[in-house]
C-alpha cells in the first residue's frame, strides 16, 4: 500500500506536510468526490472482505468504491499515513421507518485530533446526507456546509449527528422516490455514537451479517452515491438521481430518470466511474 497511489485514486496533488485541518480539508473532499458509496459488490455476487489490504486492492486499485466499513477504514490507513491523531468510532444510524437508532452498532466514522481539538470525519455516509467537510466536535453549534447545516448535540456522553433539512424541487416528480427525501419536521437525525475508541475487527461480525441479512436496506437495494462539485449523484437499483444543491435559497435541485437495463453499467461508468468485474444484478 502506497500513499501516492490512493492520492493518485483521488487526483490529490497538493502538499501535504502538515497534518493539519486545511489538509485534512482537502484530502477529505478529494476522497468524497473520487471513492463512491456503494454496495454493489454483495449484488454481482462478490464477498467483501475486511481487511485493509483487499480494501486498498478493491477502492485504490480496482478504482471502485464500498460501503461505510471500507471507505472510512481505507480513510483511516491514509489519516495515519500522513501523521494525523485518528480513531475509529462506532455509531447507531437513525432509521426514519422506525422513528429511532438501531439496536446494534451498523457504522463507523472516525475522530481526528488537530491542536487541541476533535473533529469528526465520516466518508462513508452516502447520499444527500454525506458531510463535505470535517465537523468540529461541539454540542449544540450550528456548523453549515454546502449540503446543508450539520450538528451534533451531546447528551451524557452520547453524541446525536443531525441535518437540517431543505427544501426539493423536482421538475417532474414522479413515483420513485430518492431514498433520502425529507420526512415532516425540520431536523433529520443521522446516527449517535459515543467517543469509545473501536478497532476495525470490533466490525467483522456487522460486515459479515449485512452482506447475508435480508432485512436491511443493503441487500434489498443495489445502491451507488458519488458527491459532485456541486451536489450529489444517486443510482438505486434503476433509479438516478442527480441532486444540485442550493439551486435556488435554501432549495436543492432534484432530476430523476428510470435507467433500462443496458444503461445501468454505462451509467456507472459515466458517471461514477466504476467498471464492474462480475454482472450486476439490480
Amino acid at each position: 500500500m502506497n500513499i501516492q497511489e490512493y492520492f493518485g485514486r483521488i487526483s490529490y496533488n497538493k502538499p501535504h506536510k502538515d497534518a493539519d485541518l486545511q489538509t485534512l480539508t482537502a484530502i477529505f473532499q478529494h476522497h468524497i468526490q473520487a471513492i463512491p458509496f456503494e454496495n454493489l459488490s454483495m449484488h454481482c455476487g462478490e464477498a467483501i472482505e475486511l481487511d485493509l489490504q483487499s480494501t486498498y486492492n478493491k477502492i485504490v486499485r480496482k478504482k471502485r468504491g464500498g460501503w461505510c466499513l471500507e471507505i472510512n477504514h481505507l480513510l483511516f490507513w491514509a489519516l495515519q499515513e500522513l501523521g494525523y491523531d485518528a480513531c475509529i468510532l462506532g455509531a447507531h444510524s437513525y432509521e426514519p421507518s422506525e422513528k429511532g437508532y438501531t439496536a446494534e452498532i451498523n457504522h463507523i466514522l472516525l475522530k481526528v485530533g488537530i491542536e487541541g481539538d476533535s473533529y469528526i470525519v465520516d466518508a462513508g455516509f452516502g447520499g444527500a446526507y454525506q458531510m463535505w467537510q470535517p465537523l468540529m466536535l461541539i454540542s449544540g453549534k450550528d456548523q453549515p456546509q454546502v449540503p446543508g447545516i450539520f450538528r451534533f448535540m451531546e447528551d451524557n456522553g452520547t453524541w446525536y449527528f443531525e441535518k437540517v433539512k431543505r427544501k426539493h424541487y423536482i421538475p417532474e416528480p414522479s413515483d420513485t422516490d430518492f431514498p433520502n427525501t425529507p420526512e415532516l419536521g425540520n431536523i433529520r437525525k443521522i446516527y449517535r455514537f459515543t467517543l469509545e475508541p473501536r478497532h476495525i475487527d470490533d466490525f467483522q461480525e456487522l460486515n459479515a451479517y449485512l452482506q447475508v441479512s435480508p432485512d436491511n436496506i443493503l441487500r434489498k437495494k443495489s445502491i451507488c452515491t458519488l458527491q459532485t462539485t456541486n451536489g450529489v449523484l444517486a443510482l438505486v437499483g434503476w433509479t438516478l438521481t442527480e441532486m444540485k444543491y442550493n439551486y435556488t435559497e435554501d432549495m436543492d435541485l432534484v432530476n430523476i430518470t428510470t435507467l433500462a437495463d443496458e444503461e445501468v453499467e454505462k451509467t456507472l461508468k459515466d458517471k461514477f466511474n466504476i467498471v464492474l468485474e462480475n454482472k450486476l444484478v439490480p
